[in-house]
């Protein structure tokens, strides 16, 4: 049995090429390092995430630009087609009939996104490595001899919301004028490299694996199964004690914050995490409280910080 790599290129839902000028979305000039590009992406995706931008239509389309831009831009190979063809960059590799090896490469639509999905579409084609004339030589050919089934990896990149929530995958394979729909559920609480296997949906009757990988998100980082956030609170609730609201995946929650509670102390939120696959159960989530040092004071408040300093706190 042979196996077959492949690439997976995401088109980001776009029915037309349409020319974006992603180094500009992110606020950055062509040339770019990749410690920049990532730096940007984090910035504006957290100012423009859905989540802190509630009902904001605006803030929600600059949010899947930003996602688009940065897919594209750290990813290498991808930005070098960006950056010599421009709005062409995807279509490298397209050959009338489907791409080399596999037919018509793969349209793929995600569903399950917050639930009950419908509008949460991210669309990819397939690019395939080597010559040859596809399943329909292959097919012609089977008659005098059977081939040897030949297995197809793709990668997939699934938001952090999608792997806490699940989601499913819907393929349209097309083979010359048919069109073959396949469908595969990506449970919760996938692992980052973790694969999922279609069997028998490859070449000749070999398997399709799809590789999990995780998109950065501008809030949590993953930890295994448990997630991490920073938070900033006013001084005087870090000083003094209060509370303080910190995200989760499922919404707000508000935590209590003892007096002088330390810049590196972490509070673990019980099961707030993602699903444990072998226990049925969710990790934690560790939020860490910045405090927020004022910048612009106002007399008094200057007077007692002086007063606080000549007594030495």
């Amino acid at each position: 049995m042979t196996r077959r790599a492949a690439r997976v290129i995401f088109g980001g839902g776009r029915t037309s090429i349409d020319y974006k000028d992603y180094y500009k979305i992110l606020g950055l000039k062509k040339g770019a390092t990749d410690k920049e590009i990532k730096a940007a992406y984090r910035k504006l995706a957290r100012k423009h995430h859905p989540d802190l931008n509630a009902g904001n239509k605006s803030a929600e389309g600059r949010f899947k630009e930003i996602n688009e831009a940065n897919e594209v831009l750290s990813d290498p190979e991808k930005r070098k087609r960006y950056d010599q063809l421009g709005a062409d960059w995807d279509k490298v590799g397209a050959q009338p009939g489907g791409a080399s090896g596999f037919p018509g490469g793969f349209n793929v639509r995600t569903e399950g996104f917050g639930g009950g999905g419908g509008d949460f579409s991210d669309f990819f084609r397939t690019f395939f490595g080597g010559g040859g004339g596809g399943f329909g030589d292959a097919f012609s050919q089977a008659r005098a001899r059977r081939p040897p089934p030949s297995d197809i990896e793709q990668d997939v990149e699934l938001s952090l919301e999608q792997l806490f929530q699940g989601t499913t995958l819907q393929f349209e394979v097309r083979d010359g004028e048919s069109t073959q729909h396949l469908e595969v559920k990506i449970p919760a609480g996938l692992r980052e490299g973790s694969r999922v296997r279609m069997a028998g949906k490859g070449g000749n009757g070999g398997d399709i694996y799809l590789r999990v990988h995780l998109a950065p998100h501008p809030v949590f980082e993953r930890r295994g199964d448990d997630l991490a956030a920073r938070v900033k609170a006013p001084l005087t609730t870090v000083v003094l004690g209060g509370e303080v609201e910190v995200p989760t995946l499922e919404g707000n929650v508000s935590i209590k914050v003892p007096a002088g509670t330390p810049a590196d102390r972490s509070f673990r939120l019980r099961g707030k995490g993602l699903p444990r696959q072998e226990k049925g159960e969710r990790g934690d989530l560790l939020i860490s409280v910045d405090p927020l040092i004022p910048s612009d004071l106002e007399h008094r408040e200057k007077e007692l910080f002086e007063e606080l300093k000549r007594m030495g706190r």
